[in-house]
């Protein structure tokens, strides 16, 4: 069966803007980090100041994702490693989303013609860096872990200019399409009030 699966997702279509992260060379003690990060076994959760917001703000992200993920159980549990694993790692669980639209549409079994894998397009070689060979990135919470990983190891390289580490992790540093069409995204569709626990709005125009 799972032979079936990585099978089809050779045949998805491939997303529009999805890149490659750029093989660079990591020191012992930035791998060793990464390493660390990525194979925590913690389960996912949502990280609100109370139920009540974290409630609100599980109906409101679901109704707008309904369309892209139909099946409500697999979109709550989507939804649920998403926010984890953004607030996890320092980032805004709503830019993630934005991210994810763009990168991969919310297909989970999406590959690009790089061989970027999953919602978060995460390049295979990481696996063999920081990763273990059982990780598999179409897995929803290993893709996730990834990508948000990666994505805070890149804004740590950039100092927290969310720009240049989009850049980064699209694989076309210096260039403004993708982290305006990220950006975009989050403006647009994903936006939320920062007073609702530890979601927070996208930047103005």
């Amino acid at each position: 069966m799972h032979k079936l699966i990585a099978l089809l997702a050779l045949l998805i279509s491939l997303p529009t803007h999805a890149g490659a992260q750029r093989e660079e060379p990591l020191s012992a003690s930035v791998q060793a980090a990464l390493h660390k990060t990525v194979s925590d076994g913690a389960s996912p959760r949502l990280v609100f100041a109370s139920q009540t917001d974290a409630n609100i703000w599980m109906t409101e992200m679901s109704q707008r994702l309904e369309k892209r993920i139909p099946d409500r159980t697999v979109r709550q549990d989507f939804l649920k490693t998403v926010h984890y694993e953004a607030s996890r790692a320092g980032l805004d669980p709503q830019m993630v989303l934005g991210l994810i639209q763009v990168e991969s549409g919310f297909k989970k079994y999406a590959v690009s013609s790089a061989g970027a894998r999953g919602y978060m397009q995460v390049m295979p070689f990481w696996v063999k860096h920081i990763g273990t060979p059982d990780q598999n990135l179409f897995h929803i919470r290993t893709n996730l872990r990834y990508g948000c990983t990666i994505l805070r190891h890149y804004l740590n390289i950039e100092k927290g200019d969310l720009f240049r580490a989009l850049g980064r992790y699209n694989g076309s540093l210096g260039r403004p399409e993708y982290p305006n069409l990220v950006i975009g995204a989050w403006r647009n569709g994903w936006a939320y009030p920062s007073k609702i626990g530890k979601a927070t709005s996208a930047p103005s125009s």
